[in-house]
């Protein structure tokens, strides 16, 4: 395992908060599995606008068209995932992110984001909190976030990954502990509920639930997922 953690922070933070070539290059072949809860959807107005940042080849975005949601936008920094989801879904919204995570949509502009297993892909503090601030300002207000990710595993074979990734991050503090890197090459991050109850602050908790989810590569893991809202205007 050599992660590079120890080149300029910079270039670090930029390399392992986007790896758009690992992204690229798994666009034909990975399947992503965070399942969608209906429920959580049955007070949305089926004419809400709705982002899926992060949106891969439009798994998500498909199933909720299935539910009859019909304004909805894909966005992701893969270029390949989104020729994908265009191949697939040709009717659908998606456009490549050129600066992540900025996005150029003006403030207040959607009704529902969903973030599915991005924060995952985005290893360090920073990036992440700059992206869910970038997401709260695009929310209208009163607007909803669904946040479907995974957190630290108890099993050994993903604690010695943490572990090792530790090690080598010795030096490097914008990425915290559950970093870890894959067997073809992708740096990950598992989190804590601590983590991502800190990370969702500026936002109004509505309800979590707890899921198992099969990983791209295969594996079991025990994910959460995180329903809530920016606060409303007064």
């Amino acid at each position: 395992m050599s992660l590079p953690f120890r080149r300029e922070a910079s270039t670090v933070s930029d390399h392992l908060d986007t790896q758009i070539h690992y992204w690229d290059a798994a666009a034909a072949t990975k399947s992503f599995t965070h399942p969608l809860h209906p429920p959580w959807l049955a007070g949305i107005s089926r004419q809400a606008a709705i982002l899926d940042y992060g949106c891969g080849y439009g798994r998500t975005l498909d199933e909720l068209e299935q539910h009859g949601f019909r304004d909805l936008t894909g966005t992701d920094i893969s270029p390949a995932m989104i020729e994908r989801a265009q191949h697939l879904h040709p009717a659908m919204d998606f456009a490549t992110l050129d600066t992540p995570p900025s996005m150029p949509s003006p403030d207040a502009d959607f009704d529902v984001v969903l973030l599915f297993a991005v924060l995952t892909c985005v290893p360090g503090d920073d990036a992440q909190r700059r992206l869910v601030a970038e997401l709260h300002r695009v929310l209208k207000p009163g607007g909803v976030l669904y946040v479907s990710d995974l957190l630290l595993q108890d099993d050994e074979r993903n604690r010695s990954r943490y572990d090792d990734c530790a090690i080598l991050n010795d030096g490097y503090g914008d990425v915290g502990y559950g970093v870890f890197q894959t067997g073809d090459g992708a740096v990950c991050r598992h989190h804590s509920r601590e983590w991502l109850t800190a990370l969702l602050a500026d936002f109004e908790g509505i309800g979590t639930r707890t899921v198992t989810v099969s990983t791209m590569n295969g594996h079991e893991s025990r994910g959460t997922q995180i329903l809530c809202r920016k606060a409303a205007l007064r």
